[in-house]
């Protein structure tokens, strides 16, 4: 009985660099793969509307992960694993040259994706890539190899590039950090519940009436209300807070009616 088998998608990216000394060597200029550039996409892309990858929990498979490998005659060992990694150097990006082909592990790649490549980074991880020129960053999920550059560290989607606002360079210097989904989630989490909210109740021109409407509110709400200092010719704002969470804005409007207070100005801390 004749087995049936499923050939694994090709990864284009690995097969340029492994078919490059075969094609030095046999002619004098590069053809095929090689004479296509990479560019970026006709469309151009708001780095507003780009989000970042949601980091979650992925189960460590063997696609995309064969260890070690060889490119290029230098052979790569991958990490153990990825918690706490951490590195800085030269980001790169790819686009329309490998957009729908397979990535290392079978996922067809997508310009316009928040996902990269880095060479020894167990897939998939999640890292944040800060971009060291402008403080930019982005999250994107590691499912390809490269960059096979000496100089490069991690090649990321032009959406990616796009966001860090470096695809205009095609390079930059970026700090990158593996992402833990759970203490990620955690942190997430622990951010919303830091949240805190200030109630401003009023504007007088009058420091007496600011004073008055001051002492009032800590009589007959029991909250702390301050009245910050105003610039010259300015308003003095009466504050009331930090509140801890909307239902605790909630209430104490609801006991600002009682002053005839009925729209207060939320501001989020």
């Amino acid at each position: 009985m004749t087995k049936e088998y499923r050939a694994a998608p090709l990864n284009y990216r690995l097969l340029q660099y492994l078919l490059l000394p075969l094609l030095l060597a046999s002619c004098n200029t590069t053809t095929g793969l090689f004479e296509e550039k990479d560019s970026a996409p006709e469309q151009t892309v708001d780095p507003a509307t780009i989000k970042d990858a949601v980091p979650r929990e992925d189960f460590i498979t063997r696609a995309g992960n064969k260890n070690p490998y060889t490119v290029l005659g230098k052979t790569y060992h991958l990490l153990p694993t990825s918690k706490g990694y951490k590195e800085e150097g030269v980001a790169s990006w790819y686009g329309t040259k490998f957009h729908g082909r397979p990535t290392a592990n079978g996922e067809p790649y997508s310009l316009y994706g928040m996902t990269a490549a880095h060479r020894t980074l167990p897939i998939p991880a999640y890292v944040k890539v800060t971009n060291m020129a402008n403080n930019q960053t982005a999250i994107v999920r590691v499912n390809d190899r490269g960059p096979f550059h000496s100089e490069r560290i991690i090649d990321l989607s032009y959406a990616a590039a796009v966001k860090l606002g470096y695809a205009e360079q095609g390079t930059a210097r970026v700090l990158i950090e593996v992402i833990d989904p759970k203490s990620h989630d955690s942190a997430v989490a622990e951010s919303e519940n830091t949240q805190s909210y200030i109630l401003q109740v009023g504007a007088f021109k009058s420091l007496q009436a600011a004073a008055k409407l001051r002492a009032e509110l800590i009589l007959g709400t029991h909250q702390a209300v301050t009245i910050p200092v105003a610039k010259p010719g300015g308003y003095y704002r009466v504050q009331l807070g930090p509140l801890n969470s909307m239902d605790e804005v909630k209430q104490v409007s609801e006991q600002l009616l009682e002053f005839n207070i009925s729209q207060p100005r939320i501001i989020a801390q």
